[in-house]
């Protein structure tokens, strides 16, 4: 199975765990999808500036500039594993 194909697989994992991770580890998971299947965070984040959620997920996302979508996707994907045990 290609690296996508498992990336994809672990997508669809990570909506079926038997527990919900913590707000750190889906913070992970948000901003390493986000990098594997958009690139790198737009310089702007949100501009309500009590949007906390949104800043948070933003700044995540930006921390993973410059990490290749492949190696986000392995990333999210040892994760996933992790989680399932």
């Amino acid at each position: 199975m290609d690296l996508k194909a498992m990336f994809e697989a672990a997508v669809a994992e990570s909506k079926t765990l038997a527990e919900r991770p913590s707000n750190d580890i889906l913070l992970q998971l948000y901003s390493l999808y986000k990098q594997a299947t958009d690139g790198d965070a737009p310089a702007d984040g949100p501009s309500n500036p009590f949007d906390f959620v949104g800043k948070a997920k933003h700044n995540a996302w930006a921390d993973l500039r410059g990490k290749s979508a492949d190696d986000s996707m392995q990333a999210y994907i040892d994760i996933v594993k992790k989680l399932k045990g």
